[in-house]
């Protein structure tokens, strides 16, 4: 046995928590590196708290089916300009990508703001995990990203978009950041591949107001194919310091409501 493969299995071995420990073992047994793992495993814990279960450790087994795995592939960093970055996923997992990507966010935050582009990024998955890391760092973080074309008009029509989330995370002094992480689709795809729901009812969420969340949909698709021209999904992210606090004030107005990512603060 390999040093590396011994450090794995004894990392994996001494983890505590059980599932983690599982979902480390899974993925590990498809090629990723333990550091690699360990950021999946993240993820996908991370949505099973927050309760979207669609993109929590169920997708491993959706990575397990993947022909197109490619473990060892590691993101680009194409171009890299004070306000603005182009990455390309070079067939590395979109999760993978985008945590990369806020990796470098983190390691050099922007002077004042920078918009990062991220072309062959799929899967990216609960854009609120991404976006709360750079929240958490004092950051402000818009993300939004494409996936299959899976919502068509209200009325009836071709699929035209994905489901195309949108998250915006704002830090706060107090600790506490709001992070929004909505899909435009009115269930997550992952409820589909569990089984939960069908793809034939996956349709731009408001009811008799869906045109809106179709909008948002179109918008979100041309913005991101128009800013990553290569092949395949993309991702958007901006970047910026914040110029004020205005969180534990909007709290105080709040009066004790929870606000949208709270869950996952606590």
């Amino acid at each position: 046995m390999h040093d590396d493969d011994r450090a794995r299995r004894l990392a994996i071995v001494d983890d505590r928590d059980p599932l983690r420990a599982d979902v480390l073992s899974r993925l590990a047994a498809l090629g990723f590196s333990l550091v690699d793992a360990g950021v999946l495993a993240d993820h996908f814990l991370d949505a099973e708290r927050s309760g979207r279960g669609g993109h929590g450790v169920r997708r491993v087994e959706w990575l397990e089916a993947w022909p197109e795995l490619a473990p060892s592939a590691p993101p680009r960093l194409l171009v890299s300009l004070p306000g603005y970055q182009r990455w390309d996923g070079n067939g590395a997992i979109g999760y993978l990508v985008l945590n990369a990507i806020v990796e470098s966010q983190l390691a050099a935050p922007p002077q004042m703001a920078r918009l990062v582009v991220a072309g062959r990024t799929f899967p990216t998955g609960m854009l609120g995990h991404w976006t709360r890391r750079l929240a958490a760092a004092g950051l402000v973080a818009l993300a939004t990203a494409t996936s299959p074309r899976r919502l068509g008009p209200p009325g009836g029509g071709a699929r035209l978009t994905g489901t195309n989330p949108l998250s915006i995370a704002i830090p706060s002094s107090d600790g506490r950041p709001v992070v929004t992480d909505v899909s435009m689709g009115n269930l997550n795809y992952g409820d589909v591949l569990t089984g939960r729901a069908t793809e034939a009812a996956l349709r731009p969420f408001g009811g008799e107001q869906a045109h809106k969340a179709f909008a948002l949909a179109v918008g979100l698709q041309l913005l991101t194919d128009a800013l990553t021209p290569a092949d395949g999904f993309g991702a958007l992210l901006l970047v910026a310091r914040p110029q004020a606090d205005p969180v534990p004030a909007f709290r105080a107005l709040a009066d004790g409501a929870r606000l949208p990512g709270d869950r996952m603060s606590r």
